[in-house]
């Protein structure tokens, strides 16, 4: 499994990390009310920041799917919601989940934002997007960590019990 393109997964995921964390920090220096441009740059900024997080998040997924030799869904409507579910199914014989439990709720959650901040963005509330920055949040946190467990699994380093 040690293979060059697992610098490409690793910038992916660096970079939709950067864009979590950042939208957590958007977030918590509010300034979303009212119609001057500093309420709608911080609406805006917020959005882009977790439509960027998860851009880049599919991407390292997309390439590690990749690597591995697997298919992408085909494409369509429901391409996004199909690839999500499934890395986060374990193939039994073949592989483990990528993103698991929390951490896979937290990545679907920061999905659904996605399509908000792309096709439904003139109808953006702030309150709906608290959980999409608690996800956000997950997703900063455990990420990293899941990966490198995953490579390590994948690799034969570590147990998948682990």
């Amino acid at each position: 499994m040690s293979d060059a393109r697992w610098v490409d997964v690793e910038d992916d995921i660096s970079s939709s990390v950067q864009h979590f964390s950042r939208s957590v920090e958007i977030f918590e220096r509010n300034g979303f009310m009212g119609d001057d441009l500093s309420a709608y740059m911080a609406r805006m900024a917020l959005m882009q920041a977790i439509q960027s997080g998860y851009t880049s998040l599919e991407a390292g997924l997309e390439r590690i799917l990749e690597i591995l030799g697997e298919e992408k869904p085909t494409g369509g409507a429901n391409y996004h919601s199909d690839l999500l579910r499934r890395v986060s199914r374990e193939i039994e014989g073949n592989r483990p989940a990528i993103p698991s439990g929390p951490l896979a709720e937290a990545v679907d959650e920061a999905r659904r934002f996605r399509h908000v901040a792309r096709r439904a963005y003139d109808s953006f509330r702030i309150d709906g997007a608290a959980s999409a920055v608690r996800s956000a949040a997950i997703i900063r946190d455990e990420l990293p960590e899941a990966i490198g467990r995953f490579k390590m699994i994948m690799d034969g380093n570590a147990n998948p019990a682990e």
